[in-house]
């Protein structure tokens, strides 16, 4: 029976109480312990059951609580203090202000910006991911790069950028993960009740649902929006589940990373094109946009879509503007994970339209996503797209950045690998969201109350060895506890959800012994994480767990006093998508060597793996286990989270692990050597896994003093703490975001844009010439002033001349390009330097001088090359054009 009238029914509060519906609707209370403790406080069962969700135990707690709670002044001095964190918070966000009101005077009105959602700023940043990970109420994430979305947000907030996020508002989400009897990973699809979330619906000036329209073939998709307010940060979510759109449309925003292949087109139009019209229709007016991952990349075709339809501009004019004030963070390490689509799907889909409108053909509206641009049947990569569209893309580590510029080389045929322009920014997770409460207490008394935002130099960090041993230790041991008894209270509940026997559930209640040695790994299994590596050899991983072979460095004294068995756990979690057989097989793996003989108690896999099992595993376990197939780990966050809580890594040096200090916060499993067998890899990698627990890990840990504390693991866990945690977080993180990317490319925006787009006019215009006439330039000689044998730091005078046949000299930038030579004869590891422009001669030439000298001895080399060069040019390899001596 269906309605004739519906009701949204808010949580009565008793007047007191209201500032608990302020509190609920910020997520700035899952960062702020003291709101946590408050909610906690209110009802902790309900607490737990609501999967730690204010807005829904409001809405469901009895009446005659919240009357006791409105009498408790202990409970109400507890909300007051809350609310004016929550208030001083939102206020004190000084980062931006400090770093950027130099070149931004209209910074002063930034206090209003904060109230009015950033609308009013003189400059603000959108951020478009696919998924965000904020809290385990809000179940709209798969994995690392949501969780890394929703710190990006959080830290934005921290710092208090003018960022607001962009994304989709998954009626399923990802899914709920359960096991079958035969350890079978099964999927349900719990339906997310917006209602009683901590988000908004948004309403216009008539008090309506505030709507969208997006052109899709043959109809019009309609979709409404919800805010989430995380701290400062606003972020919009679009919902298409919604009348007047037909049942097919409802599913674009039900379930993250479901359907096929046109369903994802669908869901990518939605969140790139959707998101431009929403920022549009709430009044925001972007000075940047960030495309987190390809997901996005259609954004950039409805930008300009707008400009040559609304603002009269040119393609070029508008592709100008697009490029100069777009970024693009990649997270893929391999062509498999990019999102590549057919042809004529892209055309039927929005291809077509865009194409008539910009004034091209379908092959040149093909070749914006395509690497060679003349081959008509390669597939339409987002990334690629992305990568034409953005001024700035960047990896996620130092190792990716690396592995990025391989796979995108050939976008730059003729420019060397290391100048490939992808950079690196490492990832980072937000300190305040994934350290345990009783680590961030010990953080605050002994490093200050500030230690999250602390950069690396700060002189706070040498604090971490004035931490007691012991407090250090104890507070360590009671988060592996907190650890177990929620493993024992999640098994038991999985077992009765699927009516097994007594003899099983008492089984659960006995599992993981709180002082052995606990090893974490969670992640999503895909088979490159390899998450069975451990497994490879089962008699030796068998013999560790149960603390038999033997190890020379054991101080054999210290461990008999104490009677400690030497025994060995592990902690697994993690979800396949639901498509992935090979990565469901490896659960089952774990599942049934698990089930073997005498492993029951010491291997436990944690099922429905999210962000609450997340922060209790990598504060619980002692060591952080990662087994990637390197390089196929872009990132990796869980392993920094765990360094957060103190815990050394255990890990293949492949993503921000191989920039880590491995000596003093953890253990390298080998130096990063290349197979051409993958079958040798696991077996040696394996080997190596299993050395370092026996010779290393295992002894560690059991070291103890006659006080019963293992001084050297805890030396390193004061080590991690002092060298990761100020390095590997989102505060650092996006402060480079700001400084590196969002900083450049909004002022690069706001000039293009002035004077009714005059400069991008200008830019187009001398970008159109540059690629009609570019290869009329001719370097007509290379004038050397020594001969082939010279000293080392000897300067060598340059002497180059040119005919820029229609360009002057300011259009170019001439350098020089030198460097050893390898066993080919090509310059490796070249640096460019750049030439002077010295005038004319007789001849019409233009000379440019230069002097190469050389630091080393042996065979080197140097060449001339020619890059453009303009004032509102975001790099000299934008265009990809560049000339080379030959």
């Amino acid at each position: 029976m269906r309605p004739i009238r519906t009701f949204n029914v808010s949580p009565s509060l008793p007047t007191k109480l209201e500032p608990l519906r302020t509190l609920a609707y910020n997520l700035y209370w899952d960062w702020n312990l003291e709101t946590k403790d408050l909610f906690r406080r209110l009802d902790a069962d309900l607490w737990e059951s609501s999967r730690h969700n204010p807005v829904l135990m409001l809405g469901t707690i009895s009446q005659e609580r919240l009357q006791e709670v409105a009498e408790d002044e202990g409970f109400l001095a507890q909300m007051e203090r809350a609310s004016l964190q929550l208030e001083d918070y939102l206020k004190e966000r000084t980062w931006y202000r400090k770093h950027r009101s130099q070149t931004l005077p209209a910074l002063t009105t930034y206090r209003h910006v904060v109230e009015d959602n950033h609308r009013s700023a003189p400059e603000c940043y959108a951020y478009f991911s696919a998924e965000f990970g904020l809290t385990d109420c809000l179940p709209i994430y798969s994995g690392g790069l949501g969780i890394l979305a929703g710190d990006h947000l959080k830290s934005a907030s921290d710092l208090g950028l003018p960022l607001v996020g962009v994304g989709l508002l998954y009626q399923e989400g990802y899914f709920a993960q359960y096991l079958n009897a035969d350890g079978w990973q099964q999927e349900r699809y719990p339906i997310n009740d917006f209602y009683n979330m901590p988000i908004h619906l948004e309403r216009d000036e008539h008090d309506r649902e505030l709507r969208i329209e997006v052109e899709y073939p043959g109809r019009i998709v309609y979709a409404r929006v919800w805010r989430v307010q995380v701290g400062t940060v606003p972020l919009y979510l679009l919902d298409t589940n919604i009348e007047p759109n037909n049942s097919y449309d409802h599913d674009i925003t039900d379930e993250l990373y479901g359907g096929d292949v046109d369903m994802r087109i669908d869901q990518e139009l939605m969140l790139g094109v959707g998101g431009v019209k929403m920022l549009q229709a709430l009044g925001y007016q972007p000075t940047v946009y960030h495309m987190n991952e390809g997901h996005s990349a259609f954004l950039a075709l409805e930008r300009m879509r707008s400009m040559v339809q609304e603002s009269g501009l040119s393609f070029a004019e508008a592709w100008a503007v697009a490029k100069a004030s777009q970024v693009f963070t990649t997270h893929t390490p391999v062509p498999a994970g990019i999102d590549l689509f057919a042809p004529d799907k892209v055309m039927h889909a929005l291809g077509n339209r865009y194409a008539q409108i910009f004034g091209l053909s379908r092959e040149e509206f093909l070749s914006l996503g395509r690497v060679k641009t003349g081959e008509f049947t390669e597939s339409f990569s987002m990334a690629v797209l992305a990568i034409k569209m953005a001024s700035f893309v960047n990896g996620v580590s130092q190792l990716h950045g690396h592995v990025s510029r391989q796979m995108f080389q050939p976008l730059w045929p003729d420019l060397p690998l290391d100048e490939v322009p992808i950079t690196s920014i490492t990832n980072g997770v937000h300190g305040r969201s994934c350290a345990a409460k009783a680590m961030q207490d010990l953080y605050s008394r002994y490093l200050g109350p500030q230690w999250a935002e602390a950069a690396a130099h700060r002189s706070l960090w040498a604090k971490a060895s004035s931490i007691p041993d012991e407090e250090l230790w104890r507070t360590h041991e009671r988060c592996r506890l907190d650890l177990i008894l929620f493993v024992r209270a999640r098994l038991a509940r999985m077992l009765r959800d699927r009516s097994a026997s007594s003899h099983e559930l008492l089984q659960a209640e006995e599992v993981l012994d709180p002082t052995a040695l606990t090893i974490g790994f969670a992640r999503r299994f895909a088979t490159y994480k390899r998450a069975t590596l451990f497994l490879r050899d089962l008699d030796r991983i068998r013999q560790i767990i149960l603390g038999k072979p033997h190890h020379p460095l054991h101080n054999h004294n210290h461990s008999h006093n104490h009677n400690h068995k030497r025994n060995v756990q592990f902690v697994i979690a993690g979800k396949a998508h639901p498509k992935d057989i090979p990565g469901k097989e490896l659960i089952r793996e774990v599942i049934h060597f698990a089930r073997t003989e005498g492993m029951h108690t010491h291997i436990v896999f944690i099922p429905d793996y999210d962000i609450h099992v997340a922060r209790l595993m990598v504060a619980g376990c002692d060591v952080w286990l990662n087994t990637p197939r390197r390089p196929h780990e872009a990132s990796g966050t869980s392993g920094m989270k765990a360094a957060m809580n103190g815990l050394p890594n255990l890990s293949i040096p492949d993503g921000w692990w191989d920039e880590a200090d491995q000596i003093h916060t953890g253990w390298s499993i080998g130096q990063g050597e290349d197979y051409d067998d993958e079958n040798y890899q696991d077996d040696v990698e394996a080997d190596a896994l299993y050395n370092l627990l026996e010779q290393e890990v295992v002894p560690l840990f059991y070291d103890r003093d006659e006080d019963d504390l293992p001084r050297k693991w805890i030396a390193k866990m004061k080590d991690t703490i002092r060298l990761n945690v100020p390095r590997f977080n989102t505060t650092r993180m996006v402060a480079d975001y700001a400084t590196q990317a969002y900083f450049p490319a909004s002022d690069r925006s706001q000039n293009l844009t002035a004077q009714q787009f005059q400069p991008a006019k200008e830019l187009a215009a001398w970008q159109n010439k540059l690629q009609t006439h570019w290869y009329n330039i001719r370097i007509e000689a290379v004038e050397v002033s020594e001969s082939a044998d010279v000293q080392v730091n000897q300067a060598i005078a340059v002497k180059a001349k040119l005919r820029l046949n229609g360009f002057t000299h300011q259009d170019v930038q001439v350098e020089m390009y030198q460097g050893p030579l390898d066993d080919q004869g090509n310059i490796v590891k070249g640096k460019p330097m750049a030439m002077n422009f010295e005038g004319k001669d007789e001849q019409g030439h233009c000379i440019f001088t230069g002097q190469v000298t050389y630091r080393t001895s042996g065979l080197q080399g140097f060449s001339l090359r020619i890059l453009p060069h303009h004032e509102n040019l975001g790099s000299p390899y934008d265009l990809g054009l560049i000339l080379w001596a030959n």
